[in-house]
């Protein structure tokens, strides 16, 4: 699919109907995708969602509908959002993070919903137990365990033995435990600060503050206004010479020195299968949440060199991927 053509057509849907979508059949099933981010941030992510529902034989503008909603990394509108896809009658919701899926909730209690990059669903209330969701609510689970945020930091640590200061980035739709973060910093031997960021224009501000008390590095938990901005995190990291550990390969991408998480593009292919399941008739009480089984680290060696740190070859050997 041509990621161009499905930008502008994403937006477009999330608009309002297409001519295309007025001309398919009545039986066509409609599916709502509750997005935390923007079309253009999330391209690669849907893509890969209706790759993997188009090879379980759901075509989109043919027997498939989608209706997008984008919530541009404010959480506050997700309430609005999802009581507008349940007004659309759609046949399963899928819900981008925890926040979207607790709004998708309230929102309805009997169109099936599919979650993907739940913090913690059980202890949210979105589901009973992962094994059996028990209501209309399935999914998968966040990738951030307490083990993988503690790896995190652990891996950061080797690419800068000497650091004893680190930054955590929090803006209002953080959903991750911060304290978990603090804890394992405290068996590293790091203090943690946590960095509060309530819209883009506090960036610049905060990575000035990162410089005053003297941070040596800064983590980005996996946070849908972060993510959204990921590309400006990252290039004033480079710009503040901070080597930073980020919860998506796609900071690594754009410029971060490095990232520890499951492929967030590939949760969203495995939401296909939940939805295909759902559509075919299964009930999402009794279809188990699943959390992720490979996490990969993701190295830019460029951003290392331009920030004049060696990265050490025994770490090098454990990346899965090195951006050069």
């Amino acid at each position: 699919m041509d990621r161009r053509a499905f930008i502008g057509g994403a937006a477009a849907a999330a608009l309002g109907p297409t001519a295309a979508y007025a001309q398919m059949p009545a039986t066509a099933r409609r599916v709502g995708l509750l997005m935390t981010t923007t079309p253009t941030a999330a391209a690669h992510i849907v893509v890969a969602f209706a790759d993997g529902l188009r090879e379980l034989g759901h075509v989109e503008g043919k027997n498939v509908l989608f209706e997008y909603r984008w919530a541009a990394g404010d959480r506050e509108r997700f309430a609005e959002m999802a009581a507008d896809l349940v007004r659309q009658h759609v046949d399963v919701l899928v819900a981008s993070s925890q926040a979207a899926a607790l709004a998708a909730q309230r929102a309805t209690r009997t169109i099936p919903i599919v979650m993907v990059n739940a913090t913690d669903p059980v202890e949210a209330g979105l589901v009973a137990s992962l094994a059996q969701p028990g209501a209309n609510v399935t999914g998968l689970s966040q990738q951030l365990t307490r083990e993988i945020r503690a790896k995190q930091l652990q891996l950061l640590k080797e690419a800068l033995p000497k650091m004893s200061r680190v930054a955590v980035l929090h803006s209002v739709a953080t959903t991750v435990g911060l304290r978990e973060y603090e804890a394992a910093g405290q068996t590293l031997e790091l203090r943690i600060q946590v960095v509060e960021i309530r819209s883009r224009n506090d960036l610049e501000s905060a990575f000035a503050a990162m410089d005053r008390d003297r941070i040596d590095a800064l983590l980005a938990p996996a946070d849908p206004f972060l993510f959204t901005e990921r590309q400006r995190v990252a290039e004033l990291a480079r710009e503040h010479r901070l080597a930073g550990m980020y919860s998506t390969r796609e900071y690594a991408e754009a410029g971060g020195l490095m990232s520890y998480a499951a492929r967030l593009s590939e949760q969203f292919r495995r939401a296909a299968i939940f939805v295909d399941k759902i559509l075919r008739g299964a009930s999402p009480a009794t279809l188990p949440v699943e959390a992720p089984s490979q996490y990969e680290l993701v190295i830019n060696l460029k951003t290392a060199k331009a920030l004049g740190l060696t990265i050490t070859p025994s770490l090098l050997q454990r990346a899965d991927q090195v951006i050069e």
